[in-house]
């Protein structure tokens, strides 16, 4: 089996898809992501909830689109109905946003664990989104956390961290070091430009360019540790722009970008990358 690419996006992201506010069906948000040549879409349980997840799927699968779960398990138990989902929906793993947070390093490694060794029962893998405001919230203790737990995989959305930590540009060598450290261990990987005081930037912007550059380091650097780690299997990069409040609006809450339209040139650079450094193998 060789390697290859799966471009994803989410339901969360297509509600609306862009600055007129228009809230399609669901039939018409799968036919859109399926012309525009996604292979997937995630579900996010956070934003919605596990009846949406049994609506969206059969049609997803309608379109040939494969789901791909967002969890936010409150309890340590509460995961284990999410995984039989996915394994149900033939996803390919759950992306886990942890929202068991212990205070310390050595009160996150049990949870974490625990979820590991369920998973592992049910037979769905999981990967731990680096995120705000669950078990992977600080950069920091992600480091402790994939240090002491080898094999904890992530799925590596940088956006968060860059807010979190309030990086300041030029970012120093240990900063660009921890950063390197997290894509080593991820095994896919989110779209979206962030800067240390906004989550989520638009790409054409003059004063966000050095952002968009940066990522797209990220980005190059994240897809080529995966293809050092991987000699078949599927990559998987979701471009997950997110309708306001994540998107800026103006005074009068219009969005000041298309959110869809970014979402497919990030999807285009993605591919350019993948291209260009597996033509380099």
């Amino acid at each position: 089996m060789a390697v290859s690419l799966k471009t994803y996006t989410s339901l969360w992201a297509m509600q609306p898809h862009d600055q007129t506010g228009d809230i399609l069906s669901y039939d018409a948000v799968c036919a859109k992501v399926a012309e525009a040549g996604y292979d997937g879409m995630a579900i996010d349980l956070g934003a919605g909830d596990v009846a949406q997840a049994r609506e969206v799927a059969p049609i997803m699968a309608k379109y040939g689109l494969t789901p791909l779960i967002v969890a936010f398990p409150k309890t340590i138990a509460s995961l284990e109905d999410t995984l039989i989902m996915a394994k149900d929906f033939g996803a390919p793993f759950v992306d886990v946003i942890g929202q068991v947070m212990p205070l310390s390093v050595d009160g996150m490694i049990p949870v974490i664990r625990t979820w590991m060794d369920m998973a592992d029962r049910i037979g769905m893998p999981i990967q731990f989104e680096t995120h705000r405001n669950c078990i992977t919230n600080d950069l920091f203790s992600t480091l402790c956390l994939i240090d002491a737990i080898p094999e904890m995989r992530l799925c590596a959305d940088l956006s968060h961290f860059v807010v979190d930590r309030e990086f300041k540009l030029p970012m120093s060598r240990d900063e660009m070091n921890m950063i390197s450290r997290i894509l080593e261990r991820s095994d896919s990987f989110q779209g979206r430009v962030a800067s240390r005081q906004q989550i989520q930037l638009q790409l054409d912007f003059p004063q966000h360019q050095k952002w968009v550059d940066l990522f797209k380091v990220w980005w190059r650097e994240g897809l080529t540790s995966w293809l050092d780690r991987n000699d078949n299997g599927e990559c998987l990069f979701l471009c997950e722009l997110g309708p306001p409040e994540y998107a800026m609006t103006d005074h009068n809450g219009v969005e000041m970008s298309n959110r869809w339209e970014e979402a497919l040139i990030i999807k285009g650079w993605i591919e350019d990358m993948w291209s260009e450094l597996n033509a380099s193998r």
